[in-house]
């Protein structure tokens, strides 16, 4: 990606997040992902679902279908909460400045 000259990368989030934020910070490439882990180990940023609450509607769903709900009696449901991390020592390191409405926007800001 730096010899194709990219000014930023979108990560899978399979990927091994704390691999993917060391060679991003290597080459101080801006990147971002889904999971928050990605910005708690050295990413730039997350932006994505809130997955401790979906793991409590997928355990709802669960003790319903466990208790005789016909799955297809069930609706689906889109997620609703999102939140948006920021790394701001690996956005110094890497030498990003980030408007200040990120931040205000940011669910959390790691310093």
């Amino acid at each position: 990606m730096k010899s194709e000259k990219a000014g930023a990368v979108v990560v899978q989030g399979s990927l091994s997040r704390r691999d993917v934020a060391d060679l991003a910070l290597k080459y101080r490439l801006p990147a971002a992902t889904v999971p928050r882990s990605f910005a708690d180990v050295g990413g730039l940023m997350s932006y994505g679902v809130d997955f401790p609450v979906m793991y409590r509607r997928t355990a709802d769903y669960v003790a319903k279908i466990l208790k005789g709900t016909k799955p297809a009696d069930l609706p689906v449901e889109q997620a609703t909460k999102f939140e948006m991390i920021v790394n701001l020592k690996t956005a110094k390191a890497i030498g990003v400045e980030l408007p200040t409405s990120i931040l205000l926007r940011a669910d959390a800001v790691i310093e």
